[in-house]
């Protein structure tokens, strides 16, 4: 089951706010209805709105253009840039929507081909860091079989398929190299308690599932022997920007001795930021926090800070593991020092 894909004429996606309730598979044919599911979190995952950033151009070619396939090149890209800043802090949306527009000037079926051929990347990728990713952590870590921490929702929903972070995981299960995982709730919207836990029941995983503030005090503990992480921005430095929350594993995790590893793809990469202080961050307002499925949980206007994202400086992060590389900050590599490198199969 894919996260995201075209079909006949229009984008289908999982409704992920409805998750792990029930699987809802919505249609979304106008622009403004996958902006909406966009700022929503109904499409989430770096990965995941980079593909849906590229067939939102699919889209509005296909509707931009006439019945003698006439495209309207101005006003498609006048509504590419509405998309483009649905949400500030991913650096993969603007990256799927400024490649689709590539070839706009193609017409809509070679923007629909790009697209495609964007959402096939994706899942390459993500085998490909699976397997980087599994082979670094059994290189960092003497034990058979490893119990990993993670945060956020980093799975196939936050990709097309199996996933950036979680994916190493599988590959890890896969490997009969994984004895637990143990998934943050993530809150406030609990990405990590109805979408992680929703995916490592499905694959049969061992896992336990942890509250947000236990976790830095867990790994003192010595409950998990690596923490893994997504990233929404990677910036030239290795500053790294992923769920609000992150930011205090990766200090837990530097004062247990236990690495912290960054898994995203090259596309999540942007030379062009050079550290996390350049790094948007969204802040999603009141409402997430003061309750939760309808349930008032604070009192009525309880104003809040709700950062959706934090910034991991690259003095706490041990690896960035790519679908091309594993760049270890550890040892002084640099995004601008390691070369890429294949793209791995199993």
């Amino acid at each position: 089951m894919r996260t995201i894909d075209w079909a006949d004429g229009a984008i289908e996606l999982i409704d992920q706010t409805l998750l792990a309730r029930t699987i809802v598979m919505r249609r979304v044919a106008p622009l403004g209805d996958l902006i909406e599911d966009i700022r929503r979190l109904a499409v989430r995952g770096a990965p995941a709105r980079g593909v849906a950033g590229a067939l939102g151009v699919a889209l509005i070619a296909a509707n931009e253009s006439d019945e003698n396939g006439t495209l309207n090149i101005d006003e498609a890209r006048r509504q590419a840039a509405l998309l483009r800043e649905a949400r500030p802090t991913a650096v993969n949306l603007s990256w799927g929507v400024d490649r689709a527009l590539t070839v706009l000037e193609q017409g809509a079926d070679a923007v629909l081909t790009e697209a495609l051929n964007i959402r096939d990347e994706d899942i390459a990728a993500c085998i490909s860091m699976g397997q980087y990713g599994a082979e670094l952590t059994r290189e960092l870590v003497d034990r058979e079989k490893l119990r990993i921490m993670t945060i956020c929702n980093t799975g196939g929903l936050a990709t097309v398929e199996r996933g950036t972070a979680l994916g190493v995981i599988q590959t890890l299960l896969e490997q009969d190299a994984l004895e637990e995982a143990f998934p943050l709730e993530t809150r406030p919207l609990l990405q990590g308690a109805r979408l992680t836990a929703f995916e490592l029941q499905r694959m049969g995983a061992p896992f336990r599932l942890l509250i947000d503030s236990a976790g830095p005090f867990l790994l003192s503990r010595g409950i998990a022997d690596a923490v893994f992480i997504g990233a929404d921005r990677i910036a030239a430095n290795g500053d790294s920007a992923n769920k609000i929350g992150s930011f205090s594993l990766a200090l837990a995790a530097k004062h247990a001795g236990v690495p912290f590893i960054v898994v995203a793809p090259e596309t999540t990469v942007d030379m062009l930021t050079l550290s996390g202080t350049d790094i948007e961050i969204e802040d999603r307002g009141s409402a997430e926090v003061g309750g939760f499925g309808g349930t008032r949980t604070a009192p009525e206007r309880t104003e809040a800070v709700n950062p959706a994202f934090d910034v991991t400086p690259h003095e706490l992060i041990t690896a960035i593991v790519t679908d091309r590389r594993v760049i270890r900050l550890d040892r002084g590599e640099t995004l601008e020092s390691v070369p890429l490198g294949a793209t791995r199969t199993p």
